[in-house]
C-alpha cells in the first residue's frame, strides 16, 4: 500500500440534519454502515455508504482549526471520516489536530515524514482512506466545505458512468498574476487534452475510492483528474464552487515553480491518454453446464 501504515479507525459522524437549503443541488443520506460496504445501485443512481475527506495539508494548523469543523458541520448528515494527510508540517498540527479528535470530530492524522508535495499528500490519503468515496479539499480553507455534500450528491445521482464531480472556481480571490497564469495553464491544458475542465486546479474534487486508486499515479497529478478519468471510459461532471480567501498564512505553492514540470505532466498525460484508445466491453462467458 506505498509504504501507508494503517492506525485505528475512528467512529463516524451523527446523523444530524444540515441545512444546506443555499447550495444547488440537495444532500443525500447514507447511514453508518461499515467502511467495506460499497456504493448501493438506486434507480440509475447509486447511494455511497462512507465519505473519505482527504485534506492535504503542510503548516496550515490555524486553517485546520476552522476549516475541520466547518466540514464537521457540512457532513453531520452522513457517514464520514477526515484524513488530514500532515505533509511534513513544522508548526502546531499535531497539536491542532489532536485536540479537535478530543471534541470528537471524525479525524485521522496522516503524517509524512518530510514534505513530498501536495499530489503524494492526496495519495496517501486515498490509499488510506476507509470509505467508498473520496473527496478532496484543500487545507488553506479557501475551498468552501458547503459545497461537498453537492459534489457527493451530483455523483451519486448521475450513476456509475459518471468518475468524477470536480469542483470549478468562480470569484477568484488569488492575485492577477496567478488567475492570469492559471488561465493559460488550463487553456493548453484542455486544447491538448481535451478534458472540457476550465478549472483543474481545484481542490475541491469526488471520485469512488476504487477508481482513485487505479488511477496512474505521478507527481502532479492532482491537476490531470479529469483527463485520467475520461481515459478509463467515464465522464465528468462540473459544479461551480465559491473560492475563498486564505484566512493564515501564505501559500506553499508558487507560480512559476511548477512550469517545466507542468509541461512535463501535460505530454505524459497526452501519452498515456493516447494509449487507451481501445475500450471494448468486458463480458464472461459461462458455459452451461450439463444436467
Amino acid at each position: 500500500m506505498d509504504g501507508f501504515q494503517r492506525t485505528p479507525d475512528f467512529p463516524l459522524c451523527g446523523q444530524a440534519a444540515q441545512d444546506v437549503s443555499n447550495l444547488d443541488a440537495s444532500t443525500s443520506t447514507a447511514t453508518n454502515q461499515p467502511a467495506s460496504t460499497v456504493a448501493r445501485e438506486v434507480g440509475t443512481g447509486r447511494v455511497f455508504a462512507l465519505v473519505s475527506i482527504v485534506v492535504p495539508a503542510r503548516n496550515e494548523a490555524a486553517n485546520l482549526a476552522v476549516l475541520l469543523r466547518e466540514i464537521e458541520a457540512a457532513l453531520a448528515a452522513r457517514g464520514h471520516e477526515i484524513l488530514v494527510v500532515d505533509d511534513g508540517s513544522t508548526d502546531a498540527t499535531a497539536e491542532t489536530l489532536a485536540g479537535l479528535l478530543a471534541e470528537g470530530i471524525p479525524l485521522r492524522h496522516i503524517r509524512h515524514d518530510r514534505p513530498a508535495g501536495q499530489s503524494r499528500a492526496i495519495r496517501s490519503g486515498v490509499l488510506a482512506a476507509s470509505g467508498d468515496l473520496v473527496v478532496t479539499i484543500d487545507g488553506d480553507g479557501q475551498n468552501d466545505p458547503a459545497f461537498i455534500p453537492v459534489l457527493v450528491a451530483a455523483l451519486e445521482s448521475a450513476g456509475p458512468t459518471v468518475g468524477l464531480a470536480a469542483g470549478q472556481r468562480t470569484g477568484r480571490t488569488d492575485s492577477r498574476l496567478k488567475q492570469l497564469s492559471s488561465r493559460f495553464a488550463n487553456r493548453l491544458r484542455t486544447a491538448i487534452l481535451k478534458d472540457a475542465t476550465r478549472d483543474t486546479g481545484c481542490g475541491l474534487k469526488a471520485m469512488p475510492t476504487e477508481l482513485f486508486r487505479r488511477l496512474p499515479y505521478f507527481d502532479g497529478w492532482h491537476r490531470y483528474l479529469p483527463a485520467l478519468v475520461l481515459r478509463e471510459g467515464l465522464t465528468v461532471v462540473h459544479i461551480d464552487v465559491k473560492d475563498r480567501q486564505r484566512r493564515f498564512g501564505r501559500s506553499n505553492y508558487g507560480i512559476f515553480d511548477r512550469g517545466l514540470r507542468g509541461v512535463l505532466d501535460l505530454s505524459g498525460v497526452w501519452w498515456l491518454r493516447k494509449r487507451a484508445l481501445v475500450r471494448p466491453d468486458v463480458s464472461e462467458i459461462i458455459p452451461d453446464q450439463p444436467l
